[in-house]
């Protein structure tokens, strides 16, 4: 899902947020020393949580619910996806009114060109440039734009006057305009533009190198004990190459080893970090040049150096945008994000931190990556007690990532269908999901020993888990059942991003992870299929989809394929939306060659990706978890009446138009 935002940064430059304070307008709510804290925890699963609560293993979750509080689980959205689920959690509202069904959408008038990640947009001037010689000088600044479709539900609270501070919500890149305090989440990108972007130099590279999606390989050689190469930054939409393109902007280093022990120094910059063999970094900040000694842009580093001998491996981190001096709009106001860099100094911005591409493709092993995935969850831990000391009153939403990235990653450590599931005991890491399900306890802990009789406290998922262990290609077999064709048939298996579909015989196609789209005339730029065709036909692959048996365990992989006119209701219905949901079985999941357009031989087959666990399957084989300290009346709870409630605890009125109701 690696799709490149051009020209990200310079819409950044041309952005600008304003110094304000809390939020301070308006007329007073009741309760002024009111406090409502809702902590999202993202994945959370509720079986999981009562299995180890039962076994005493969640103290805190125990002693939250027997002092008074409550445990049900929450309804999520369709598709159970992160930015789906958040954005109905910000806005009170069903995806057909805020216009987020998958990470990916398409525009389908530039269809099968225009592809985007789903959260935000880069709305670049019709004209904004001037060319001199190698130079291209803005006068006018793109935009970036959050594609949420409706306003946050704490908008309602500044309004009335109080605090609203949202840490890391997902689909809040950039900042929804406002009073609230803001730190973006996930969405959010590193300073490629891309959801993360890794870097491994070694003189070994892997045979699978040239397939790496989400990192670059670049191949290092050390010459009497010193390798050099460049950390690459975004293109300099300032200055244009020979060849009429945006010059690279990269930053050399050296690598020197020393040559008995297992150490070396690293050297950029004018910065030395010596690392021995095994030794992760901190921060190293860079300053790359868009016009020297006039503008820059600033991003950070980590380094791991993997190995010196037999072979020389070094890991760099994606290049997070430094929180220091943002290239891009990630906080609102500006001094929130200056306040949090002078508290806590130095960490992760990118949206989605853990590195999961790089424990894919084995440049990380399970411990490595565990340890990097701890380095992220140190930053928000940190961030969360700072928050805790200073929080007064008002609202404060703050965000863990640490089970989602954590169960998609070591989910093969537990359920024993998963292919990888024998080989995962034998990488001497122990209990990892336990172990993360445990941090949680402990940042739940950190709440509830300071917590007073103003407080009312709400723990939320967005949705549970499962086990990802067959993955089904939609693509291929729409093709075999004659709804999508190829121009050449023989290239089936190396074709990339629709590059080899035939259009005009083309009548439906899956995109991202859950959307099976129709070729619709008058819709998509390819469309070939009459509107008089359409219900006839999803009613035709409805059935289809739900009868498809896996020959190799005998399930139905597909439990549901919502028909979105049917499950949706809003402006975005049959525009951005797909035509179908697919909501698959536990133990399934659409391929990755699905999410972008590409084809396997067959429809089905064995997920060997340590990506051993997902949630992106049929919404009621994945609720999520709400734990309150007050009695939970609403039999029924969804993740979009999480807003209303928040509102209704401080005496605000909700309004009209949220789909969600109180669940006190």
């Amino acid at each position: 899902m690696r799709i490149k935002r051009r020209d990200f940064i310079q819409a950044g430059l041309g952005a600008s947020l304003g110094v304000m304070v809390h939020c301070s307008s308006g007329q007073k709510a009741k309760g002024t020393d009111k406090k409502v804290i809702v902590l999202g925890i993202d994945g959370m699963d509720p079986g999981i949580l009562e299995m180890l609560m039962s076994k005493h293993k969640m103290p805190q979750f125990s002693r939250l619910i027997r002092s008074g509080g409550d445990f049900k689980t929450l309804a999520t959205t369709i598709p159970a996806q992160s930015p789906v689920a958040w954005a109905s959690f910000i806005t009170a509202k069903n995806p057909g009114q805020h216009g987020i069904f998958d990470f990916i959408h398409r525009e389908p008038e530039n269809f099968p060109a225009g592809l985007y990640l789903s959260t935000s947009k880069t709305i670049e001037p019709m004209d904004g440039k001037v060319r001199l010689g190698k130079w291209m000088i803005p006068y006018k600044s793109a935009q970036i734009k959050n594609m949420v479709g409706a306003n946050p539900f704490w908008n309602e609270i500044c309004d009335a006057g109080l605090s609203a501070i949202i840490y890391r919500v997902p689909a809040d890149f950039p900042p929804f305009a406002g009073k609230a305090w803001q730190f973006s989440g996930m969405g959010t990108p590193d300073l490629l533009g891309t959801y993360g972007t890794f870097s491994y130099y070694t003189d070994n590279p892997p045979e699978n190198a040239k397939e790496v999606t989400g990192g670059e390989v670049y191949p290092t050689f050390l010459k009497n004990g010193v390798a050099e190469n460049f950390i690459y930054g975004p293109n300099n939409s300032f200055r244009l190459t020979e060849d009429g393109e945006y010059e690279d902007l990269k930053i050399p280093f050296k690598v020197y080893v020393d040559e008995r022990n297992p150490v070396a120094k690293i050297l950029i910059q004018g910065k030395e970090i010596f690392l021995n063999v095994g030794e992760w970094s901190g921060w190293t900040e860079l300053n790359f040049e868009l016009i020297p000694k006039v503008k820059s842009i600033y991003g950070m580093v980590k380094f791991y150096l993997k190995e010196v001998r037999p072979d020389f491996k070094l890991y760099v981190s994606p290049v997070n945008i430094n929180p220091a001096k943002p290239a891009l709009p990630i906080f609102n106001p500006e001094n929130y994000g200056k306040k949090l860099v002078d508290e806590l100094g130095l960490f992760y911005t990118q949206g989605m931190s853990e590195d999961t591409k790089a424990r894919t493709y084995n440049v990380l092993d399970d411990n490595e990556y565990w340890t990097q995935s701890q380095m992220v969850t140190r930053d928000w831990l940190r961030a969360w007690k700072w928050h805790l000391k200073n929080f007064r009153a008002g609202f404060l939403f703050f965000y863990f990532s640490t089970l989602d990235l954590g169960q998609h990653m070591f989910f093969r450590f537990i359920d024993e269908k998963n292919p990888l599931h024998n080989q995962a005991l034998t990488s001497g890491l122990e209990n990892p999901i336990e172990r993360l399900y445990k941090q949680m306890d402990n940042a739940l802990g950190l709440i509830l020993n300071q917590m007073d009789e103003q407080t009312t406290l709400i723990v939320i998922s967005d949705h549970g888990f499962a086990g990802f262990n067959r993955a089904f290609n939609l693509n291929s077999w729409l093709l075999d059942n004659g709804y999508l064709y190829l121009i050449d048939p023989e290239l089936k298996e190396q074709s990339e991003y629709f590059e080899n579909v035939d259009w005009g015989r083309t009548r439906a196609y899956g995109l991202g992870i859950n959307g099976l789209y129709l070729n619709l005339a008058g819709r998509e730029a390819t469309g070939i299929l009459r509107k008089e065709e359409a219900n006839r036909l999803l009613k035709e692959l409805k059935e289809k989809l739900e009868a498809i048996k896996d020959p190799l365990t005998g399930e139905h992989p597909i439990k549901n394929a919502y028909i979105a006119q049917e499950v949706y209701k809003g402006k975005f219905v049959g525009t951005v939306s797909p035509d179908i949901v697919i909501g698959y079985r536990k133990g399934f999941r659409a391929s990755w060659e699905t999410t972008l357009g590409r084809f396997s031989k067959e429809w089905l087959v064995d997920n060997l990706d340590p990506w051993s666990g997902d949630h992106c399957i049929d919404p009621t084989e994945v609720p999520a978890i709400l734990v309150c300290n007050k009695k939970i009346k609403k039999t029924d709870p969804g993740i979009w009446d999480i807003g209303p409630t928040v509102l209704k605890e401080f005496g605000i009125k909700v309004p009209e138009d949220f789909e969600g109701e109180p669940i006190f």
